[in-house]
């Protein structure tokens, strides 16, 4: 993720990062039944589509957190 779209993601509503969340987790399982079957191009896509969905989680609970205190 370029550091552009990480801005982007930081400013996203809860709703919002659910949303790319999920999307990420079908790009992500996708990629990998892709990967199975033969060979994908890129396959360093996986890794960054993994620290992506890794990210958001991040920002999902940091979020649950602020709210608590």
């Amino acid at each position: 993720m370029k550091s552009k779209n990480w801005n982007e993601i930081k400013n996203m509503s809860k709703v919002e990062l659910n949303a790319k969340l999920s999307e990420l987790q079908d790009k992500i399982f996708r990629l990998r039944f892709r990967h199975s079957a033969a060979p994908v191009k890129n396959p360093l896509e996986i890794r960054e589509v993994r620290k992506d969905v890794a990210r958001i989680k991040t920002l999902i609970t940091q979020g649950k957190r602020l709210n608590k205190v």
